[in-house]
This record gives structure tokens, C-alpha cells and sequence, in this order.
């Protein structure tokens, strides 16, 4: 073996040089020819479950010597004794008139002249469990033969192509890995509307450029990010924008501390689980716990943990959190060991958390522990200039996901939807947009149609006058003026609403559903409709024209 030496490394550096067997077998070939009298040389694997060998490489020292089937299909029992042969390790030797048995399996027919075929990816230590990959296949030059130098050589050579062999699967097995993820990803971009999977934000350069600076100012530092706003002002996306301009988000895939965002909603979390979904549990720990679980805080160790509506956690939670805030180390549910974790906190709520504190429904020391650095995002009636920017986002996510043709909103639109009050505020205007394309089948938004049809659906909500924290960010744009005082007396909720509904069912000669029906004009479910009717004891029939 030791005058095989020198080739030997050749061989192993070609081998380990290429990641793709077909390519190391061709550059393999020609080295080979020089110390073995070879035509060309196969690489066949097994593929266990189609009872079957794959040519998957071709290595000849001169180009056009060889065409032959490259599967050969075996009954269940003829691979069984194949892979039996390949476990014994034993090296086969034979012309073609004597091919017979394992040899005849596998050296394809089309083959002339003297074979060598020994076993690949089978296992040097008897006690190690491996299935073999495959066969090395050589054929003779015509006229010549192999000797028992060669036989030598043969067996030498096969531990350097299983090693290539095994870097090929892998390859192969890597690249349906990432296909499968790549699809899973274009699935998931499809059901969300987007083109990618960062999310955009519209109106960082109008409406929210004071919001993006403070996020850039905050992003880079590790300090606590309190984020208020009313509910679907598009507190978790910007959550996520300070997680990616940060060293743990994915804006810096260089960074070492490269970590996840995960997000919690403080307020679907049922009261006597949010010890075990925040911190853990060990197994055991209490009934059906028969596994041992990580909390949030240790999922989301090296990222940011995004606490959506934090004022919702119940105080004895509260307690159990600021002692996270301040040390950096939390404890399982039965657990006796402290965990440390390394988590960014951002908390987001719609809720006066100031007024929480004097009520004593929210912690003192906690509310300042979290309340580091405020942001707060402005209604969407105060920024009314990214309107047409967000219908336009709107309506394009809406024509992917129902596959639709792209309908952009006319002037018309626009001044319609700028003319609303938007109390649910973005969400709110992405629902609307929604509808508005499905109503218009992908021909227009039927933009007057989704917000409801009745008399006057636009006027503006007034701005709530309860106490909030909005003075923490002096170049937020200012609230609106207050509504003017309604003239005549003030009638009381029933009878407001019921004068209402009887409008509507005027309108529509005492119909409710359907198309032009009562219901449609005032936007709510007929059965809804029909609830309050008889709460309010109002007769449709009165309406029913004669």
C-alpha cells in the first residue's frame, strides 16, 4: 500500500476538492488511468427505497467511450442480497461472460470487458451501524486486464470516494432543504401579501419621520422602549423596526448576538399560565406538565421580546417581571436554579399607564423601569398625508393575496377616505381596502361600498378627552379640536339608535337583507340588526310599502 501512497493523496485531495461527485470522478478518471489500465470508472448509489441503482458519475480518460442506462431496478430480494454483499465489504472481480449474481447487479449490460466493483459508505468499525451508499464501478481498457496490484489499488480507492460520495448527498440533501424553505417562504410571503419578508413601513418619511428618528436614536442601545398609540396604529411593526436596526435583529446578520423577535401578547395569556408562558416550566412541575418548557424570555434570549399590551398583566405578573428587568435572570415554574438571559424589552400599550399607576392597577416601580424611552405613534387622522401612500401598500397586498388585478383608488377615493375619522385607525384602513377589492372584483375599489353607504359615515370621532401620556413626545403632531356642541337636546342612546335604524328601514321600504337592505346601509350583521330591533321593539313592518 505504501507504493499507492502518492496517488493516494492525489486522490484524496481531488476528492475532498470537489463537493459534487460527478465532477471529482472526472477529474479522477484521468489521474486513475495513469496507474490502472482503465476505459472509465461509475458511481452507482442505492436508493433503499425503489430497489434501484443510480449512475450518479462517469469518469473516463477519453471523452465518448461509454452510454448505458443510468438506473438499474432490482426485485426486493435481488437488493436485499446486493446490500448484504455491500455490508461484507468484499471487493468483486469479473468478465462480462462470467457477470453473474451481485456482479451482474452491479455492472450495467451495455458494460464490455473487466470489472472491478467494490462497495461504498459502508463502515470501517464493525460496531457502527451505517448502510452503504453505493459501488465503485472499473472497467478495463479492451484487451487488457486488472492485476492483483490493481485489486490493491481498487480497494484503497474506496474510501476516498465514499468520503466524496457522502459530500455529494449532503450537497443534494442541503439544496431540496433550502427549495422546501425557499417555497415555504414564498408561501408564507403569498398568504401575507408581501414581497418580502422585512416589513415595510409606510409614512416613514412623512407622517412618521419623528416616530423613525426616535427608532434609529433607541435602535443601536439596549435600554427598555416603552411604544404607545391607540389600537392598530402599528405598534408591532415598529417594534420590529427597532429589533432590525439593532446589533440582535436581522439589519446586521454580521453581528455575533444575532437574535430572534418574538412577540407576546400580554393580554391572551390566561392568568394562571403567564408564570409558565414567561418564565418556563420544569416537568412536573404541576398537572400536564410531562415535559420541560422554555418561557418567552428564554426563547427570545440574544433578541427582543416584544410585550404587547403590558398593561394587561395582573400584578402579581408585574412583580415577577420587574425582578427580570432588573437582574437579567428568571426562574421555571418549579424550577430551582436561576436561568440568565440577555433580552431587549419593548412594551407596547393603548392604555394610560400613568393613571394605571395612581389607580394602583399598574406597578409603580415597573412602569418606571419600562417607561426608558417613550414613543409614541401618532392616529392616523393626524397624519392624514400617508393616506394614499397606505391605500396604495393596501390595495396591492390585497390583489396578490386574492389574486386579483391591481385597482388603484381614483382622486375621488382618496378624498373620501381623508375625509374619515379612522377610529380603528391603520387596521382599520386595511380592513376597508380589503373589502373595497373584493367589491370591486379587482376592476375598482368600490371605496364608498366598504365604508357603508349610510347617511353620512364620515363624520370625525372626536378625540378622546381622557388623560394620556402623548406629552412625552413634544413633535407629536397636535390632537384635534374638540367637536362642536351638538344643537338641541340631547335624546338618549336607545332613542338615537332607534331613530336611526327606523331611517334606514325607510330608505329600504322595510328590507334588512340583501343588497340594498337595511343591514348593508348600516354596515352591521342582519341578525344583529334584527337583536336590536327587538330590544327596541321597532316593527319593520311599518316600513313595507303597500
Amino acid at each position: 500500500m505504501e507504493r499507492f501512497r502518492n496517488v493516494l493523496l492525489d486522490v484524496w485531495r481531488e476528492a475532498c476538492r470537489h463537493i459534487e461527485i460527478h465532477e471529482s470522478a472526472s477529474t479522477l478518471a484521468p489521474m486513475l488511468s495513469q496507474h490502472l489500465p482503465l476505459a472509465c470508472l461509475l458511481v452507482r448509489r442505492f436508493d433503499v427505497p425503489q430497489h434501484s441503482l443510480d449512475t450518479v458519475a462517469v469518469g473516463q480518460p477519453s471523452a465518448g467511450y461509454w452510454h448505458a442506462a443510468m438506473r438499474t431496478t432490482l426485485t426486493p430480494a435481488r437488493f436485499r442480497r446486493l446490500m448484504a454483499w455491500a455490508n461484507a465489504g468484499e471487493l468483486l472481480h469479473g468478465q462480462r461472460p462470467d457477470r453473474t449474481g451481485d456482479l451482474a447487479a452491479l455492472v450495467p449490460p451495455e458494460i464490455e470487458g473487466e470489472v472491478l466493483a467494490g462497495p461504498l459508505g459502508v463502515a470501517r468499525n464493525p460496531s457502527v451501524a451505517v448502510e452503504p451508499a453505493g459501488a465503485l464501478v472499473l472497467v478495463a481498457a479492451h484487451l487488457k486486464s486488472f492485476k492483483a496490484e490493481h485489486l490493491q489499488m481498487a480497494e484503497a480507492l474506496l474510501e476516498p470516494f465514499s468520503a466524496a460520495l457522502e459530500n455529494d448527498r449532503r450537497l443534494h440533501e442541503l439544496a431540496a432543504l433550502r427549495e422546501a424553505a425557499e417555497a415555504d417562504r414564498r408561501s408564507l410571503l403569498s398568504r401575507l401579501g408581501r414581497q418580502e419578508m422585512s416589513e415595510t413601513i409606510v409614512g416613514a418619511e412623512v407622517g412618521l419621520r419623528h416616530v423613525m428618528e426616535r427608532v434609529v436614536l433607541v435602535a443601536h442601545s439596549d435600554v427598555p422602549v416603552l411604544i404607545l398609540g391607540e389600537t392598530g396604529t402599528g405598534k408591532e411593526v415598529v417594534a420590529r423596526a427597532i429589533h432590525t436596526r439593532s446589533a440582535r435583529g436581522a439589519a446586521q446578520p454580521a453581528a455575533r448576538n444575532t437574535g430572534p423577535f418574538i412577540r407576546v401578547n400580554c393580554g391572551a395569556i390566561p392568568p394562571d399560565l403567564i408564570d409558565s408562558q414567561l418564565f418556563g416550566h420544569e416537568k412536573g412541575s404541576f398537572t400536564g406538565a410531562a415535559d420541560t418548557r422554555k418561557g418567552w424570555f428564554e426563547r427570545a434570549d440574544g433578541g427582543t421580546l416584544f410585550l404587547d399590551e403590558i398593561g394587561e398583566l395582573p400584578l402579581p405578573a408585574q412583580v415577577r417581571l420587574l425582578r427580570v428587568l432588573q437582574d437579567g435572570f428568571i426562574e421555571r415554574v418549579g424550577g430551582q436554579q436561576s436561568i440568565r438571559v440577555d433580552v431587549r424589552i419593548v412594551a407596547a400599550t393603548h392604555r394610560d399607564l400613568a393613571a394605571m399607576v395612581k389607580n394602583g392597577t399598574f406597578r409603580e416601580d415597573l412602569w418606571y423601569r419600562i417607561n426608558v424611552f417613550p414613543i409614541l405613534l401618532p392616529r392616523l387622522r393626524e397624519r392624514t398625508e400617508d393616506i394614499p401612500a397606505l391605500v396604495r401598500h393596501f390595495a396591492e397586498k390585497a390583489a396578490n393575496r386574492f389574486g386579483l388585478p391591481l385597482a388603484l383608488p381614483t382622486a375621488g377615493d382618496l378624498h373620501v377616505l381623508m375625509s374619515y375619522s379612522w377610529p380603528g385607525n391603520i387596521r382599520e384602513l386595511g380592513a376597508v381596502i380589503d373589502r373595497a377589492a373584493i367589491l370591486g372584483n379587482g376592476q375598482r375599489l368600490e371605496v364608498t361600498k366598504a365604508l357603508g353607504s349610510g347617511t353620512n359615515p364620515y363624520v370625525s370621532v372626536p378625540a378622546s378627552n381622557s388623560p394620556t401620556l402623548y406629552e412625552v413626545i413634544p413633535e407629536a403632531t397636535q390632537p384635534l379640536a374638540p367637536a362642536a356642541a351638538p344643537e338641541g337636546p340631547v335624546v338618549t342612546l336607545d332613542a338615537a339608535m332607534s331613530q336611526h335604524i327606523e331611517r334606514a328601514l325607510a330608505a329600504t321600504s322595510g328590507r334588512i337583507e340583501g343588497r340594498g337592505g337595511a343591514a348593508s346601509l348600516l354596515g352591521i350583521n342582519p341578525h344583529t340588526l334584527r337583536a336590536r330591533m327587538r330590544k327596541l321593539r321597532i316593527d319593520w313592518s311599518r316600513f313595507r310599502r303597500r
